[in-house]
């Protein structure tokens, strides 16, 4: 549920970071100028639309860092459960059934053990 929650809000910061970032009216006037630049400083006035726009940039920027952190962080708690309970099954001795090596059987000999050496004059 977390999860969704934070992919929710990443995904709407990421492009609202988009659109305001684009909106921006950069030295050579950028996007901002092509979607009604002029209209926004009537609004605003002269440099009021860039102190809005700045502000919202970083707080996105920020928002949009603290969601990509813990998204990383909660994916990667599932790693963390998954390892500490491998390491519990193997100190339990439990779980390594199936890797255990059966000891190899002596291959038989040409010589049986009985029987001395050819040669020795045994009857």
């Amino acid at each position: 549920m977390i999860t969704t929650l934070l992919d929710i809000v990443h995904i709407a910061v990421c492009a609202f970071l988009m659109l305001v970032v684009l909106l921006q009216q950069g030295k050579g006037g950028g996007m901002g100028a092509a979607f009604g630049g002029g209209a926004t400083q009537q609004v605003f006035g002269g440099r009021g639309a860039g102190n809005i726009l700045t502000r919202a940039t970083a707080i996105c920027a920020g928002i949009f860092m603290l969601t990509s952190v813990s998204l990383a962080w909660v994916s990667s708690s599932g790693d963390r459960e998954l390892k500490a309970r491998v390491i519990e099954t193997q100190r339990k001795g439990k779980g390594n059934e199936g890797t255990k090596v059966k000891p190899a059987k002596p291959k038989p000999s040409a010589v049986p053990a009985d029987s001395a050496a050819p040669g020795t004059g045994s009857p």
